[in-house]
């Protein structure tokens, strides 16, 4: 297991493309300066030490070795020791909608941003529970299998759009059943569905999947995401102007389906919850979790990490040294070496 144990410092990154930028501007400046003296291959003659080239090797190689100091302040560190830790938790799997009515943006900015987001502030209020993810469209799919690892909950998020599912359509009921039987096998344990969706069904029976997953002890909840004055479909995602029309002509108007949620929800043993406002959704929605009675749980963490820091030190080291070894003007003793000179 690899992490930085001060990611903080990752930030002082950002100068680097800032400073290489500044090089090539005062590079090009003094280029424009040296014209104005007179030709530059008449003015090389004139200053057989000056090298043009030299300084700016000397500047990357520093900003090479600012490079390698900036992650080893990071210091970047390998688990070594992996154990077995019990705590107590529920397990709960996010069924998220991808279908393309995810792209209208009723809600900004867009339906499908705005379940990203609450997902991610839901895994940030989450503590020692387990964690699954699915992705959902004509078709329903394992995206996170069941874990305690929030981060890859959040870097799996990260890349999930209206293109992951090859199939279009909302089958609500496949999420469901398949998020029913991609639990932990443990028994005796606290589990939850939460299916974010704008609720257009179109395919299957949710409510059916629903009462299925209740006879297995396990409760559903909705989260609505959209209006119900609804919006058109972007026919490429954020592009407000071209929108997707059936085969009359129509701009299609998608409209978040609360009704069908909250039956959803009822069928399920659970609450429907609305997201338009993401704080307090979510807030409602780990009030509802809270009420779970925690069990206890096993999880394998890494609990020894051993530190890399001093390789990325040596690194800096040697290439802070060769910087320093680099003159800024040709070296006198080597000009007098011609490799191409005829004899």
């Amino acid at each position: 297991m690899f992490r930085f144990e001060h990611p903080e410092y990752l930030y002082l990154l950002v100068l680097i493309p800032v400073l290489a930028f500044m090089q090539l501007y005062f590079q090009h400046q003094r280029k424009k300066k040296l014209k104005k003296f007179g030709n530059p291959d008449l003015l090389s003659h004139l200053m057989p030490d000056v090298s043009f080239v030299r300084p700016a090797v000397k500047f990357y190689l520093l900003l090479m070795a600012l490079t390698a100091i900036v992650f080893t302040l990071a210091s970047p560190q390998f688990g070594t020791k992996l154990e077995t830790v019990k705590r107590k938790g529920i397990e709960l799997i996010i069924a998220l909608d991808v279908s393309n009515s995810m792209n209208a943006t009723d809600v900004e900015p867009s339906r499908l941003d705005r379940a990203k987001l609450a997902i991610e502030r839901l895994t940030g209020r989450l503590i020692n529970d387990r964690i699954g993810l699915i992705v959902f469209a004509g078709e329903a799919y394992v995206q996170l299998p069941i874990t305690t690892d929030y981060a890859s909950a959040r870097l799996f998020l990260s890349s999930i759009n209206t293109d992951i599912v090859p199939t279009q359509g909302t089958a609500i009921g496949s999420a469901i059943r398949l998020a029913t039987n991609s639990f932990s096998q443990q028994e005796d344990i606290n589990r939850a569905i939460v299916v974010i969706t704008d609720g257009e069904n179109h395919q299957d029976d949710a409510i059916e999947a629903a009462e299925a997953a209740v006879e297995k002890g396990i409760k559903v909840y909705t989260v609505g995401m959209g209006s119900s004055d609804g919006a058109p479909i972007p026919a490429t995602p954020g592009n407000k102007s071209n929108f997707l029309k059936d085969r009359a002509g129509n701009v299609v108007i998608t409209k978040m389906n609360a009704d069908l949620m909250r039956q959803i929800s009822e069928a399920g043993n659970g609450e429907y919850i609305a997201a338009n406002n993401i704080r307090r959704g979510i807030n409602d929605l780990i009030d509802e979790l809270g009420e779970l009675e925690k069990s206890e749980i096993e999880a394998k963490v890494y609990s020894d990490y051993d530190h890399q820091f001093q390789y990325l030190a040596a690194l800096a080291l040697l290439i802070l040294l060769i910087e320093f070894i680099v003159l800024e003007r040709k070296n006198k003793l080597l000009n007098k070496i011609d490799l191409f000179t005829d004899n």
